[in-house]
């Protein structure tokens, strides 16, 4: 085992020495490594050196061998050294006498050299200064650009800069120095385009009003040429083309534009025959540089908030009324061109910016502006009492809502608006044309009008429509029935129409809604404001009888001629009367009512009168006789009330044949007059004052009844059929016969039959009477007990009384 194991060790060192000595010196370490892991290195360096000797002694084998050809060939090559020595000395002598003679070839062979190498300088210098020029010219032009203030060019310039020039020549010092300037221009263009955007803002501010005055004359120019053109054949349209809104705001206002004009061109334009687009006062470049600005700095979204927060800011302002706006129109006219212009400039910018501001955002604003619009014009139009300043701002309004209307707002709530400023209108012109009713009512002569000529007829028939065949015959000079405030006032009821119609103009309203508009109006004209300023006439305290009977007439042809003033309302507004839902005039009712207070204040007046006279009754209640004819008081009263209706039944026979009415007043003033006195006779027999009457005072008393009834016989009135007049004293006559003649057993044998004698005589008033009597006849009972006949006389007194108390208790 042992022999097996020694045969494989020398059969490894074998292959090891075979390994070292073919395998190079560089290779040999793992070898050498495999000899040293194993254990028996010892044995393997014997072995070594045994294969080291042997190859020394077959090395000098070799040279043993070889040693006379070395010997021979060291032989030659002594001979060969003296040949070299020999060859050397000619070599150097050839090369001294060769650099002697390219010397001066060197020193030229240095010179081209150094120029070459100049040369090869200047070629790079060149070529690095052609790479740096572009970066300096365009340096240059930027700086230049951000001197002339072309910033959206700057910043183009600025970005070709950065991404094309700089990048080949990024190692250069002063390439560095504008890479770290970039940064900072960036933000110089950035501010200094909000700087000009923010003095464009201001402008816009300053100048909306300039702005919204041309876009209201261009819309009512525009608006007054279709009114023209609706008014004839159609041949082409003349409209003034609107500016493309979706045109790119390169052309004229680009940001890329090499000149900056500027903000807000407003000098007046000296033609006066044309009104320039409203847009194209503004110079929108400052917004669209700015814009396209922050677009390429990747700062639109900042850009955009920025711009619409300010401009809400900005309509806020606008939107806020002057305190004193209700004061004058030209308050309203600034606060309505404000708003347009800054919709104007807010409608352009949405077409043409491409997203700066969106419809959403512009709706947005509309709502808040019309809203905040209409609350600030009901409040001050509330302030308003002139109507032509009304009128005015209705018109402006109009004018306002169809400029606003033509940029595509919409002004619906404008129009609703209007409707209820026009009932405000309404009121203004009812108080006016009050006091217009009045000062007509107040300075009118309540006489009929005279006139002398045909013209003067003409004219006021062609004020008021009256047609009289009779009174036409007449020959001048001669008198229209009614008096002057007749045709004024019919012509003022007519101004007033014209007023309404004037509002109701341009409110897109129907006919029927105007008509009915008009109408109503109309109604509260006659119904409340004429109503009233008649009425306050005829309570006057110095109203007299024959102005009274004059505002009769009056009212009477007035209530005739509202049918000519439903014909009036029909012409203007083409709405015929048998339309559905179409109102009625109520003027018939106005002047009924009228006529009806003015008859009650001449019932009133007459009573009044009468009243005055029996303030100065001063009967003599013990009188033991009459004086034999009426009274003084009654007379003077009798001869007031002929003379007052002496003014109906004399009226001029032209005026007589047109009032009919004034005639049955006459009667019925007539009737309550006779009636007042007879019931007033009445309560004066009657007062708890008076305790005692004799007969003598009611013989006297008698005396006046029957003057009158003697009145009344007398016909103070024409038209009373028999003795209907006469029965307003009945009730006085049936008494007084009762009480004079003693007739108490024909009265109490036929009380409560029909064809009773004193049917009309009431139990009552027959014992408060006998009782005053009584009271007189007790007076004298201490000297008449001795005469028989006084004694019979109260006897009958208490019996008469007694059966009274019985009828009233029945």
């Amino acid at each position: 085992m042992a022999e097996w194991e020694s045969l494989e060790l020398v059969a490894e060192h074998e292959r090891i020495l075979r390994e070292i000595e073919s395998t190079e010196a560089a290779c040999i370490g793992p070898t050498l490594r495999s000899v040293y892991d194993g254990e028996e290195h010892g044995r393997f360096m014997e072995k070594l050196e045994t294969r080291v000797r042997n190859h020394d002694r077959e090395i000098e084998k070799m040279c043993n061998f070889h040693y006379q050809g070395f010997v021979d060939s060291i032989t030659e090559l002594l001979k060969v050294r003296g040949e070299a020595e020999k060859l050397k000395n000619q070599v150097m002598d050839t090369n001294r006498r060769l650099q002697n003679d390219g010397k001066e070839l060197i020193d030229s062979m240095e010179e081209l050299k150094k120029c070459r190498i100049q040369q090869r300088n200047i070629a790079a210098t060149i070529d690095k200064l052609n790479m740096c020029l572009p970066v300096l010219e365009m340096y240059s032009k930027l700086k230049e650009q951000m001197k002339t203030k072309r910033y959206y060019p700057a910043l183009k310039s600025l970005e070709h800069l950065e991404h094309t020039h700089l990048p080949q020549v990024s190692h250069y010092r002063f390439c560095k120095i504008m890479v770290d300037n970039i940064p900072k221009l960036r933000e110089e263009i950035k501010d200094i385009s909000m700087s000009d955007l923010k003095d464009f803002l201001e402008s816009i501010r300053k100048h909306s009003d300039k702005i919204g005055e041309t876009a209201m004359k261009e819309a009512q120019q525009q608006r007054n040429l279709d009114k023209i053109l609706s008014h004839q054949p159609k041949i082409g349209s003349v409209k003034k083309p609107r500016k493309d809104a979706g045109s790119s705001p390169l052309n004229g206002t680009s940001p890329m534009s090499e000149q900056d004009s500027g903000i807000l061109d407003v000098e007046d334009d000296d033609e006066e025959d044309e009104v320039p687009v409203a847009h194209d006062l503004v110079d929108f470049s400052p917004v669209y540089r700015c814009l396209h600005i922050y677009s390429v700095l990747g700062a639109r979204e900042t850009f955009e908030n920025y711009y619409r927060k300010q401009r809400r800011k900005q309509a806020r302002l606008v939107l806020q009324p002057p305190s004193n706006m209700h004061e004058t129109l030209d308050a309203y006219r600034k606060y309505f061109n404000q708003i347009v212009g800054f919709f104007v400039v807010e409608d352009h910018i949405l077409h043409t910016s491409h997203g700066l501001v969106n419809r959403a955002y512009l709706d947005e604003l509309w709502e808040m502006a019309l809203s905040k619009t209409v609350a600030a014009l009901r409040t001050h139009s509330s302030y308003c009492s002139d109507p032509n300043l009304m009128l005015d701002l209705k018109n402006l309004i109009v004018y306002f809502a169809d400029t606003l209307q033509c940029y595509g707002f919409p002004v619906n709530q404008l129009f609703e608006m209007l409707l209820e400023i026009r009932d405000q209108y309404s009121d203004i012109l009812l108080k006016k044309w009050a006091g217009v009713f009045r000062n007509i009512l107040d300075s009118d002569n309540y006489s009929p009008i005279p006139v002398a000529d045909e013209d003067t007829y003409k004219k006021i028939v062609g004020q008021f429509p009256f047609q009289d065949t009779e009174l036409e015959k007449l020959p001048f000079p001669k008198k229209f029935p009614f008096s002057e405030f007749v045709p004024k006032v019919y012509s003022q009821i007519k101004e007033f129409i014209y007023a309404c119609l004037k509002f109701s103009e341009d409110l897109h309203l129907s006919s029927t809604e105007v008509d009915d508009m008009i109408r109503k109006s109309t109604n509260l004209l006659l119904t409340r404001t004429l109503n009233n300023c008649l009425q306050t006439v005829i309570k006057r305290r110095n109203i007299g009888l024959t102005e009274l009977v004059q505002i009769i007439i009056n009212t009477t042809h007035l209530e005739i001629s509202c049918k000519f003033l439903e014909e009036f309302i029909t012409n203007i507004t083409n709405v015929l009367p048998e339309t559905v839902h179409t109102t009625r005039l109520y003027g018939l009712t106005t002047f009924k009512d009228a006529r009806h207070a003015a008859e009650e204040e001449i019932y009133t007046n007459l009573n009044q009168k009468i009243d005055q006279f029996l303030q100065l009754v001063d009967y003599d209640w013990m009188a033991l006789e009459s004086k034999g004819r009426a009274s003084d008081y009654l007379t003077d009263l009798i001869a007031f009330l002929n003379s007052t209706f002496a003014v109906f039944t004399h009226l001029p026979g032209d005026i007589r044949a047109h009032a009919t009415m004034p005639g049955k007043v006459a009667q019925t003033a007539c009737m309550s007059a006779c009636k007042h006195l007879s019931t007033s006779l009445l309560q004066l027999l009657l007062e708890t004052e008076v305790r005692q009457i004799t007969l003598g005072a009611l013989q006297q008393f008698n005396l006046d009844v029957r003057e009158c009834e003697r009145f009344a016989r007398s016909g103070p009135v024409p038209g009373f059929q028999g003795d209907t007049l006469q029965l307003a004293f009945i009730d006085l006559r049936q008494l007084l016969d009762l009480f004079i003649q003693w007739d108490w057993s024909t009265y109490l044998a036929d009380y409560g039959k029909p064809t009773c004698k004193y049917l009309r005589v009431n139990p009552t008033t027959a014992l408060i009477l006998l009782e005053k009597m009584k009271e007189t006849s007790r007076k004298n009972t201490v000297f008449a007990q001795f005469r028989k006949n006084e004694r019979d006389k109260q006897k009958l007194i208490d019996t008469v009384a007694k059966q009274l108390r019985s009828l009233i208790n029945s």
